[in-house]
């Protein structure tokens, strides 16, 4: 199964755009928050093509009932709150917005992979037999655009940067 995942996008839709191809190839998506305005879950759901989308809460997700409206509309957008737990392609995930909760929930041993943003900072490691990963930002407040596809069959993550 391929996952695609991203995290703080804070409305950068040009950006967003650039990431839609790499989107769109998913099996699954996992945005780890900060996607922000509502308009912008319409906009991820096509991008994904009607396979299923789980977002966390980020500290700057603003309308937070708008956001739900628009991703129960959207059909296959799952609103999560402030952590997720899945089950995707055998492998057991946790997904949050902060890295010192997302290092907590990789030290504790019970997930295969942990995902987190916040800090805008690309970042994969791995704690024990769980992989700690942030896609880094779509954003590109801190420089580069990047995002992850991980092969959850060989647990490979290749790094997209955007332009």
């Amino acid at each position: 199964m391929k996952l695609v995942i991203l995290s703080d996008s804070h409305d950068n839709i040009w950006a967003f755009d650039q990431a839609a191809g790499t989107i769109g190839q998913a099996d699954a998506v996992i945005h780890c928050g900060d996607l922000c305005s509502p308009f912008m879950i319409p906009r991820l759901a096509d991008a994904a093509q009607g396979k299923p989308v789980h977002i966390v809460w980020g500290n700057n997700d603003g309308d937070k009932r708008l956001l739900m409206v628009q991703a129960n509309k959207a059909g296959n957008v799952i609103m999560h709150g402030d952590i997720a737990e899945l089950e995707l392609g055998g492998m057991h995930i946790a997904v949050n917005h902060y890295p010192e909760v997302a290092r907590a929930l990789a030290k504790s041993g019970q997930y295969d992979l942990v995902c987190y943003g916040h800090d805008h900072t690309a970042n994969e490691e791995w704690l024990g037999n769980t992989l700690l990963l942030n896609p880094g930002e779509v954003m590109g407040l801190m420089g580069a655009r990047t995002l992850v596809v991980l092969d959850t069959d060989d647990r490979k993550v290749k790094w997209v940067e955007l332009d």
